[in-house]
Parts: structure tokens; sequence; C-alpha cells
């Protein structure tokens, strides 16, 4: 298994060497598997989870979990199932992660603040929020975050002011040698099309785009998907989320071509982690594993 190790200052963009071969180049992304992770306390921080507590792990053993169960080596955290980001428990998460002969390559955050927010306060939190979680990803060994670009209650999306705000996290991070990534999440405050302005914008090697297989299908047809993979892939580097479809807030589902959606990958020589987020109602064990299964399928 081949770690992610940097090369290079950080002032010439980061340098990661990828692994080639297609198995180390798949991880699992914790979301799915949150209700199984102890202390998560569902959507409104107030629902206990559904499984079993004799069925649930601590987050610092997810990645022992994940080798046992998909024979898989890197991992994708998720920042509000994080019991604490003090610099102790970060010690320890990375020491169990270690003895699995595992990695984190992506540390999915949800900051909770806007970036483009009209209000100059509510940016600086934003900022605060990722730097906060840049260190984080320093401590675990991550080359890179996902940060979110979260609504705002008193504006649009706004180019300008997300580009500026995301310019000095992107700044931060470089001199910690960790990627920032923008995912096409939130119809709104991330599309796909939105999310590429930004980049374009802020014009820094260290601010990345974050492709989601299926998230923009939730909220658009295939067309706009297809359109908004090769936008995507197009400025993508260290991660991205397979999934073999999505499941809408009406409980509408919609399926994923992962044909298509690999060949958009290739295309724009990516070369990164393929991290698995099944994201639809169920068991995610069986469906990850087939995920898993595909995602090396298409990779070799």
């Amino acid at each position: 298994m081949l770690l992610p190790s940097f090369a290079g200052a950080a002032s010439s963009g980061p340098s990661i060497h990828f692994p080639s071969d297609p198995q180390d180049r798949v991880a699992v992304a914790a979301y799915p598997f949150r209700e199984f992770i102890v202390g998560w306390k569902g959507w409104d921080g107030n629902t206990p989870s559904k499984v079993p507590h004799e069925q649930q792990m601590e987050l610092k053993d997810f990645a022992a979990h994940v080798a046992e169960k998909f024979n898989v080596h890197h991992i994708e955290p998720w920042s509000p199932i994080f019991p604490s980001t003090d610099p102790k428990y970060l010690e320890q998460f990375r020491a169990a992660v270690d003895k699995a002969k595992s990695s984190v390559v992506d540390v999915a955050v949800d900051g909770g603040h806007s970036q483009y927010a009209l209000d100059k306060a509510e940016r600086e939190k934003a900022v605060t929020s990722s730097n906060q979680w840049v260190d984080v990803g320093v401590a675990l060994g991550s080359p890179s975050i996902r940060t979110h670009i979260d609504g705002a209650k008193d504006s649009k999306p706004d180019v300008g002011r997300a580009a500026d705000t995301l310019a000095r996290v992107a700044e931060y991070a470089s001199n910690k040698n960790v990627v920032i990534h923008l995912e096409n999440d939130n119809p709104v405050s991330e599309d796909p099309f939105f999310i590429v302005e930004v980049i374009e914008k802020v014009n820094s090697p260290w601010l990345r785009a974050l492709p989601d297989f299926g998230n923009s299908l939730a909220a658009h047809d295939e067309a706009f998907q297809d359109r908004a993979m090769e936008a995507m892939f197009a400025h993508a580097y260290g991660i991205c989320h397979v999934k073999d479809g999505e499941v809408d807030d009406r409980g509408k589902s919609s399926h994923v071509d992962l044909a298509k959606a690999f060949a958009a990958l290739k295309k724009h020589n990516y070369k990164g982690y393929c991290s698995i987020e099944y994201d639809a109602p169920g068991d995610p064990y069986k469906a990850t594993a087939a995920l898993v299964e595909a995602t090396i399928k298409y990779l070799s």
C-alpha cells in the first residue's frame, strides 16, 4: 500500500504522490456509516442512532474496520462525527489509523458558515473554521480537506466574496501542505459551475474541485450532471466521491451512470483518490462493497 506523501515547496503547489494501483486509489467515506459511529445524534443533534450499541464503533477505529470489511486502507472521516479535535485525541486517532496500516486521505468538513455572506463577521467565521480543520488534517496526516460553501441568509451566491474568503483559506492551507477541495453538494450554494467560477477566480493550485458522482442529479437532469462532471474533473486534484445514486429530500431516487462518470475522470487524467460515499437508505455495507469492486474495475 502506498500512503500519500508530499514533495516540493508550498509555493510551487501540491505535489502528492498518488498510488497508481486501482485498489490503492480507493477510500471509504465515514459519512454513510455515521449511524455506526459512537456519538452520532442525528441531524437535529437529539436523535439517538438506531444502530445497536454493540454494532457501533469509535471514529478512531473506523480505519481498522474499513480495512477488515473492505480491504481498503484509506478513509475520509466527516467532521460532525469527531468526538474531539484536541491534540491528544487526534494523536490517538492517527495512531489507530497507522496501526491499521491505513491513512486519512481527506477530511470532509461541514463548517456551518458562509464564505459569500454580506456579513463580514460570518465570512471571518468561515475562514477560522476552515483553518482549524486544516490543522486537524495536518495532525491526521491528511493531504486535503473538503470544506463546504454554506448558504447565506443575507445574500445569494457571490463569486467575488466567496473567492476572497477561500483565497485566504487556500493561502493558509498552502503553508501546511493541505489542499482545499470544494464539492458540488448543495444545489444552490455549491452549484458545480459556481464552484468552478470561484476556483478559477482564486487561481490557486491549493483550491480544487471535489466531483461528487451523484449530488447534482438530486436537483438536475442527467445532461446537467454530465456537464457538471466535465467541469469539476477539469479542476479536480486529490479526491472525488463515488456513488451509484442519490435520493432527494422527497425520497426520489436517481441513478448514476458509473461508466460515464469514470470516463470523465479518465478524460481529465485524474490521479487522486476515489472515496466511496454510498448515499441512500439501507445497509451501507453491501452497497459500499459493490462500489469498491466497481471502482477498482473502472480504474483498471
